[in-house]
This record gives C-alpha cells, structure tokens and sequence, in this order.
C-alpha cells in the first residue's frame, strides 16, 4: 500500500486536471457552439468516457490519500483505498474478459499491411450523401476510391472497424471478424485494437488509475489523427495533410506510423493486463 501525503496527492489532481484540460476546453467550447470536429471530437463521441470523468483524478489501486475523501473519486473507493472485493463481486466476469483480449492481442504477431483502406471500405460505393463526415469533401472521386480499395484489398482484423463497413466491402475483406471472434482476431499492430486501449482503461476503472487512463487516451489522440489522414478525406484544410495511401510513398508513411505506435501501446496494454490480473492475484486474500 502506497500512502500519498496531501501535498503529493493534490499536486498530481493539479498535474492530471491540466493535462486533461488541454484536450478537453477546446471540444467543451466547440459543443457549445454547435461546432463538429471530424478528428478532434472522435474519442468524446464514439467513446463512452464523458469528459468530466476523464478529467476526474484517482490513485488506482494500492493507494491510500491522506486527507482525502475517496467518494469524491466515485464507485469502489473507500478510505482503505479500493474495495477489491467488491469490484470482484460486481465487475469480475467483464474484467477477466477484458484481461483475455488484450493478453490474446498482445500474444499475437504485429501486422503492418492493412494501410489504413478500412476507413476507405467505409464510403467504398456510397455517395456524397451517404458519408459519414459529408461535410468534408473526398480526396478522390468515388471511381478513385473503388479503385484504391479494389486494387489494395482490405485486411482487417477489427470488429469494430469492419461493422462500418459498406455492405458491398465487407465481402472484399480477407477475415470476417465478429464480436464472438474478437479475441482470435485481434492484433497489436492495428490501429484500432490500440486506440481501444482507451476504452478498455476507463472500463478497467478503478483497477486503472486516471493516469493510465489519460496515457491510453493520449495514445488513442495520436492514432486518430494518422486514421483520418490516411482516410479518403481532405481534411488539409484543418491542418492535416494526407498520408496518400494510394501510393508506395504513402504506405510506407503509414506503415512506419504504425510501427511506432504499436511500439508505445505495447507497454500500455501489459500494464492494463496487470491492472485486470489483480483481482485474481488479490483472490482469496
């Protein structure tokens, strides 16, 4: 058990709070304003973590705050720090699934050949209309964008990617990825797999403390913004130029970016395994 004197506890909510209010004011402030944001708004959308929590700081287990109340930090805290039995009784079948897939991802062999065509699978044969982010203009006239995919080919591995598919790409890709077969599918190289390591920290809560979790969505901030820079639309217009694909430079692009990002989940993913292996090292104790 670790105790944390005031002043060490406080200054790490100062430290957390202005860390994560460097991501959050500028998506606060564009909700406000009826404003939408093809890349920057994505993990407050198709994420369920509110900003409110992501800002909220906690220790994580082993961890007692001198002077602290632990209501404040919501669910499973209590003045001797987190209620492990607890979390066990009520989240522990979620929590050893959780530990499965990402221990199954992490066993896997990283692939790097995919190139990001499943957000061009996603409009492959829709119109103008039909596309999700329609107020952004495509890099490539429709005809183009069947090509890329049709010459390219789709390789992913990620359920939920693939479910967004249009109906008429899901058979051109080389799996058949579902929720039951997630776990064989999943790989430590998919873009994807690792910005989900965002979500699978906060459903870890509070086996994960707010650091982790902050960790897991810097991770998942980055990836973000390489998708949509490799997707069909032209977003140069909010600062991001395109990693052209559809060409040898610009696959090569991706997949250095890919590499390197699969290089800064590793650990982040080991350490969520070992935030969801407590329950069972603490079993019985």
């Amino acid at each position: 058990m670790t105790i944390l004197a005031q002043a060490e506890w406080r200054a790490l909510v100062a430290a957390h709070e202005s860390r994560v209010d460097g991501w959050i004011t500028p998506h606060l402030a564009r909700r406000r304003a009826g404003i939408k944001h093809p890349v920057e708004d994505f993990l407050f959308t198709y994420y369920s973590y509110r900003p409110a929590q992501l800002r909220r700081w906690h220790p994580g287990p082993g961890v007692v705050a001198e002077g602290a109340d632990p209501a404040v930090w919501g669910p499973f805290y209590a003045a001797a720090g987190v209620d492990l039995d607890a979390v066990r009784a009520q989240r522990g079948e979620s929590v050893r699934w959780i530990r499965n897939l990402l221990t199954a991802t992490a066993g896997r062999t990283a692939h790097f050949g995919c190139f990001g065509v499943h957000e061009w699978a996603m409009v492959y044969r829709q119109t103008q209309v039909e596309v999700r982010h329609n107020a952004w203009p495509l890099r490539l006239p429709p005809d183009g964008i069947a090509r890329v995919v049709e010459e390219r080919g789709i390789r992913c591995s990620h359920f939920d990617a693939y479910r967004f598919f249009t109906a008429p790409a899901r058979p051109l890709n080389l799996l058949r990825p579902t929720r039951e077969t997630q776990a064989e599918h999943e790989q430590p190289g998919c873009l994807h797999a690792n910005m989900d390591l965002y979500k699978w920290s906060y459903k870890l809560y509070p086996l994960t403390g707010a650091e982790l979790i902050a960790d897991c969505f810097a991770l998942a901030r980055d990836i973000r913004v390489l998708d949509m820079r490799a997707s069909p639309y032209d977003l140069a217009a909010l600062g991001y130029p395109p990693v052209r694909i559809e060409t040898a430079e610009g696959r090569a692009e991706y997949a250095a970016a890919q590499r390197g990002f699969a290089e800064r989940a590793a650990p982040l993913r080991a350490a969520l395994v070992q935030a969801a292996s407590l329950l069972d090292v603490t079993a019985g104790c």
